[in-house]
């Protein structure tokens, strides 16, 4: 409050992340209104912004169950409401940080398939089980939560339309590293072979923002896609993007 240069508008928090039932929204905005309160009766400013952080949790796969934004929102409300109300202050201006919730679910990867191979793994049973690794064209440079935070994907065979039996898979890059799995475990179909495309959904936080060129790989582009039409938005790197910065050695 001293500091001439700095003007103090309000609070801000973030819980964590990929979060889908609004409780701990609710318990996080209670314990800043009340901050908000001690700081009124301590200093007497009240503050007119309070900003809730983001969080909010969208479906990588089938298991997962988000809250609708609407939810999440009307519990948040109505708790800053009444807490403002028990501590006698003016309801501030919310901000919160969907940007995973918006970005997320508007992304989606596609991958060429390579090499198949089936291979017989212990099953959590004692017996062993036979699970089809499907290698693509890409991996942990262009989607880097697998390896760092374990995260889960799910994918569709995305170019043609195949009906009969489907077997446990895992797809994996080609990065040469134990840990580069970008789904690790989905059902795909039998007949899914070389070339095929594969989509995976929810991709479109977190993963061009973390990609990298990990072993001198080029990243790939992003394409908006509407109605029928598509635009490049960030074209792919180049083999020239990559050498360009090589200055060489001066001559001596």
């Amino acid at each position: 409050l001293e500091l001439p240069g700095v003007e103090l508008r309000g609070l801000h928090a973030h819980i964590g992340s990929q979060i889908f039932e609004p409780a701990g929204f609710e318990l996080a905005a209670q314990k800043l209104i009340t901050f908000l309160a001690r700081l009124r009766a301590d200093h007497g400013v009240e503050l007119p912004e309070l900003d809730l952080g983001g969080g909010h949790g969208i479906a990588y796969t089938e298991a997962d169950t988000p809250r609708h934004p609407e939810d999440i929102a009307a519990a948040l409300a109505a708790t800053v409401k009444q807490a403002c109300a028990e501590h006698e202050l003016r309801v501030p201006r919310i901000s919160i940080e969907p940007g995973r919730a918006i970005v997320g679910p508007a992304g989606v990867t596609l991958y060429r398939v390579g090499v198949q191979k089936d291979v017989q793994v212990d099953a959590p049973d004692g017996s062993t089980t036979s699970r089809r690794y499907v290698a693509v064209d890409g991996g942990m440079s262009d989607n880097a939560r697998g390896v760092l935070y374990d995260a889960d994907y799910s994918a569709v065979l995305a170019s043609r339309r195949v009906t009969g039996e489907h077997a446990l898979s895992r797809i994996v890059g080609k990065h040469c590293e134990s840990g580069d799995i970008v789904v690790r475990n989905v059902y795909l179909p039998t007949a899914t072979a070389r070339d095929d495309l594969l989509a995976v959904p929810a991709t479109g936080a977190y993963c061009h923002s973390l990609s990298s060129n990990y072993n001198y790989l080029t990243r790939p582009a992003v394409v908006a896609v509407a109605d029928g039409a598509s635009q490049v938005l960030i074209r792919r790197e180049t083999e020239q993007d990559m050498l360009g910065r090589d200055t060489g050695f001066a001559a001596r």
